[in-house]
C-alpha cells in the first residue's frame, strides 16, 4: 500500500544484522582465547617445553652474555654449603608466586648445563596475583642428577596458597642468615652467592603458554630470550666457580667471558 514504509525484516537488514552479530561473536571468542589461556597443560606439553629448556644450544647462551638481567647475585659466606659432599643450589618458592615463576625459567637453563632434570611439570601462578597465570614450572617431585652439585628445591605453597611443605633445616638456616623476611623466591648458590626475588621480570611472559614461553627463552633475539638466557649465564657463571671449571665446555664457553660473581 502506498505510505507504508517498508520493515526492517525485509530485504538487507536482517542479513547485514546477522552477519554483524556472528562477526562481534568471532572477535570476541578470539580476543577471550588470547586473554584467557588454558590452566593446565598436557604431558605432551610437559615433555616438549621441558626439552626445549634443557637442550638450548650454547651459540643461544653465547649469543646473550650478561643479557638484560636486572637482579645481581649478592656475595654470601665464605664456606661453600655441601649436600652429600657436592656444593648445594638451594631454591626456595611457592606455586602461586609469579616472580618465582619467571625465576625458574633461568634456573632450568642453568642448572641443565650441569645435570640432568626428571619429573619436571607444568604449572601456573595464581590467578588471583600480579601477573596472573604466568606459565612455569613447579619443582614440586623434580629430580636432578649431577656429579657436580646438589639441587635442593622446595615450593612451600600451591597455586592456591595451600601450604605444601617447609624449607628444610639446611635452606632455613641459609634464608635465616641472607633472607630473615623470607621472601620469595630465594635462591643460594652453596651460601657463597645469593638471590632473594626474580632474575628473570615476569612481564613479558603475560598471557603467554608454556610452549610459546619456551621459544622465546630459548630464542636470544627476543625480549623473554634476553632475560632468560641473560640470567642463566650469571646462575652459571656462578657454578663454574663452585665446580673448578666444570664442565669445560661451558665454564668456558663465550657467553661467560666478563660475567663474574661478587667476590
Amino acid at each position: 500500500r502506498r505510505g507504508e514504509k517498508p520493515s526492517f525484516w525485509r530485504g538487507r537488514g536482517p542479513l547485514l544484522a546477522s552477519l554483524a552479530l556472528v562477526a562481534a561473536i568471532v572477535v570476541g571468542f578470539a580476543w577471550i582465547g588470547r586473554s584467557a589461556p588454558a590452566a593446565t597443560a598436557t604431558a605432551a606439553d610437559a615433555a616438549a617445553v621441558a626439552a626445549t629448556m634443557t637442550t638450548i644450544p650454547a651459540a643461544a647462551f653465547d649469543a646473550v652474555g650478561g643479557g638484560s638481567v636486572r637482579q645481581s647475585l649478592a656475595k654470601g659466606g665464605g664456606q661453600t654449603l655441601r649436600i652429600d659432599g657436592k656444593p648445594a643450589i638451594l631454591y626456595v618458592g611457592a606455586d602461586f608466586c609469579p616472580f618465582c615463576a619467571s625465576e625458574r625459567w633461568a634456573l632450568v637453563a642453568a642448572l641443565a648445563r650441569f645435570g640432568t632434570f626428571g619429573g619436571l611439570e607444568l604449572e601456573r601462578s595464581s590467578p588471583t596475583d600480579v601477573f596472573p597465570d604466568t606459565a612455569t614450572f613447579s619443582f614440586r617431585g623434580v629430580s636432578y642428577r649431577s656429579d657436580l652439585l646438589a639441587f635442593a628445591p622446595v615450593e612451600t605453597a600451591d597455586r592456591d596458597g595451600r601450604p605444601i611443605t617447609h624449607p628444610s633445616p639446611v635452606q632455613q638456616a641459609s634464608m635465616t642468615a641472607y633472607n630473615s623476611r623470607g621472601s620469595i623466591p630465594y635462591l643460594s648458590l652453596a651460601d657463597r652467592w645469593y638471590l632473594v626475588g626474580a632474575g628473570v621480570p615476569p612481564d613479558a611472559m603475560a598471557g603467554k603458554d608454556w610452549r610459546q614461553i619456551a621459544r622465546e627463552a630459548a630464542d636470544p633475539s627476543t625480549v623473554n630470550g634476553k632475560a632468560v638466557l641473560g640470567h642463566a649465564n650469571q646462575i652459571a657463571a656462578a657454578l663454574c666457580v663452585l665446580t673448578d671449571g666444570k664442565p669445560a665446555a661451558v665454564c668456558g664457553a663465550p657467553g661467560l667471558t666478563g660475567l663474574r660473581p661478587p667476590s
